[in-house]
C-alpha cells in the first residue's frame, strides 16, 4: 500500500520555524536602544576627547543634561569626569548638575566644589552654601561648614555667620569659631557679646566650642 504523506507534517516545521525567527528578530530590532544623544555636551561647549571619555562611564540621558548644565555654567571639562567619577565611586547617578551650576556663578572655586562632591553635601544643603558665598564668605569657610555637617557635628549657620560678618567679625575669627565645631545655638550669644564691644580675641576665648554635657 502507498504511503500518504501529510503535507502539514514535520516536513513544513523547518520553514514555519524560520518564519517564526525571522518575527522574532524583527521586533527585536524594532526595540533596539537608540544612541545615547550627547549632541548637548557638545554645545555646551565640552571637548570630543571628554565626550568619549565620559561614554566610558556608561553615562544616561539624564546625566548628559546635568553634565551639560555644569559645563555651559564654566565648570570645566576635567572637573566634569572627576565629578562623575566621584558620584561613580558611590554607585550613584550624577544628579549635582544645577547645583554646581549654582556654585559656579556664586564664584565657587572648582576644587572647592569638587571637595564638596566628596563630603557628599550638593545636595539639598548646597543652596545655604552658595547663599554663604553671596554673603561673602570664603571657600575655606564653605568647606569647613561642609565638613561639620558631613560627619554630622555641630557648626554655625550660614546665615549666623553671615551676620557675624556683617557686625564685624573677621573672616579668620569665623573660620575658627567653625573649625571649634561652636553651634548656631550661640550664635546670638557671639553677637549680642560683640555689640557690647568685644573683640575677636575676646570672642575667641570665650566661645570654645560645642558645651558638653554635664556628667
Amino acid at each position: 500500500m502507498a504511503t500518504v504523506v501529510n503535507p502539514g507534517a514535520s516536513g513544513a516545521r523547518p520553514g514555519l520555524g524560520l518564519i517564526v525567527l525571522a518575527i522574532v528578530l524583527g521586533a527585536a530590532g524594532c526595540h533596539s536602544i537608540p544612541p545615547l544623544d550627547t549632541k548637548p555636551l557638545d554645545t555646551a561647549g565640552m571637548s570630543y576627547d571628554t565626550i568619549q571619555q565620559l561614554k566610558t562611564f556608561n553615562i544616561t540621558a539624564p546625566e548628559v543634561a546635568e553634565l551639560s548644565t555644569a559645563r555651559q555654567a564654566g565648570f570645566s571639562d576635567a572637573s566634569c569626569i572627576a565629578a562623575l567619577e566621584i558620584y561613580r565611586g558611590r554607585s550613584q547617578a550624577f544628579d549635582a548638575g544645577d547645583k554646581i551650576a549654582s556654585l559656579i556663578r556664586a564664584q565657587v572655586g572648582e576644587d572647592t566644589i569638587l571637595e564638596l562632591a566628596r563630603l557628599n553635601q550638593l545636595g539639598l544643603g548646597a543652596g545655604d552654601l552658595e547663599a554663604m558665598r553671596l554673603a561673602g564668605l570664603s571657600d575655606a569657610i564653605l568647606l569647613e561648614v561642609a565638613r561639620h555637617r558631613s560627619a554630622s557635628q555641630p557648626v554655625l549657620a550660614g546665615a549666623s555667620l553671615a551676620n557675624l560678618k556683617n557686625v564685624g567679625v573677621r573672616e579668620s575669627t569665623l573660620l575658627e569659631l567653625v573649625r571649634r565645631g561652636v553651634p548656631d545655638s550661640q550664635a546670638a550669644a557671639i553677637i549680642a557679646f560683640r555689640r557690647h564691644g568685644a573683640t575677636d580675641a575676646q570672642i575667641l576665648g570665650h566661645f570654645t566650642s560645642a558645651p558638653r554635657n554635664p556628667g
